[in-house]
């Protein structure tokens, strides 16, 4: 009875999250609209396929499903697989492929909550241009990057802008995902100098179809627009929520210059 309790509330605050009525739903899942009102009121305990089945019509996140599972009773059917994994290899090649046709130009590659996981050599001249060099091996969490004080702020001009713009998408995130991890980044980010002001800050003038991101240090200034990717149809936890970012110039200046620090780096490397 209390796994059953759990699993009603689970569901109908995904029900209610997602902006679907009762009605909505059945439908949707293809049961009776008093099948899922007795499944909402913990009246009747579902089936696994049933919880599955849900959780699709409902479009929950493969992580989530599987705490829907587990609050009905059942063992999860999702693996979370580490992704230096043997049987992730074929991907692990996708993604850096992926990352050197990028190449001069920064990539790469992160996990749901902006934790770096993979970087392209673009990447890595960037960061080292913008902060200087990072020690192998350090946790690099891009949100944070972002938005705090310290690092990537102090050079990007129009940070004001980029900053609320990707704010609101981990407002976003969090609505979705429903996750006390994604909660906590929210929470973490809005506490930084400055954010809740971004936030509601008008937006600047737009002379372009996209908002760039626009660095200067010194005499260099960089605009860069970026992309981001996701994998098709993932089977996966971890593929599920890994996201493909890359960099693009706004101008040739910006172009050339990556240009310029891949021909010296691959000349340092040649003398090596």
């Amino acid at each position: 009875m209390s796994q059953q309790r759990d699993f009603a509330a689970s569901l109908r605050w995904w029900r209610q999250r997602k902006g679907h009525s009762q009605l909505e739903l059945a439908g949707r899942a293809d049961i009776s609209q008093r099948h899922l009102s007795f499944l909402e009121l913990g009246r009747a305990a579902p089936s696994r396929d049933m919880v599955i089945r849900l959780a699709a019509a409902l479009d929950v996140p493969l992580r989530q499903q599987n705490a829907l599972l587990v609050a009905a009773g059942f063992a999860p059917v999702w693996r979370q697989t580490d992704l230096a994994a043997p049987e992730l290899a074929q991907i692990r090649y996708a993604l850096d492929f992926i990352l050197a046709q990028q190449e001069p130009f920064p990539a790469v590659v992160v996990d749901r909550h902006w934790n770096l996981l993979l970087a392209n050599a673009g990447a890595g001249q960037l960061v080292e241009f913008l902060v200087g060099p990072l020690v192998s091996g350090t946790a690099v969490n891009l949100a944070d990057a972002l938005v705090a004080p310290g690092v990537l702020r102090p050079y990007l001009t129009n940070w004001t802008e980029v900053a609320g713009y990707f704010v609101r998408s981990v407002e976003a995130d969090a609505a979705v995902d429903g996750t006390t991890a994604t909660a906590e980044l929210l929470k973490r980010l809005l506490a930084y100098d400055g954010v809740e002001a971004a936030l509601v800050a008008p937006p600047g003038p737009t002379s372009g179809p996209v908002l760039p991101m626009l660095f200067r240090k010194g005499d260099v200034s960089l605009q860069l627009f970026t992309t981001i990717a996701t994998l098709g149809t993932p089977q996966d936890v971890t593929l599920q929520e890994l996201r493909i970012e890359s960099f693009f110039p706004m101008d040739e200046e910006t172009a050339q210059i990556f240009r310029n620090w891949s021909k010296a780096n691959a000349a340092k490397a040649a003398q090596s």
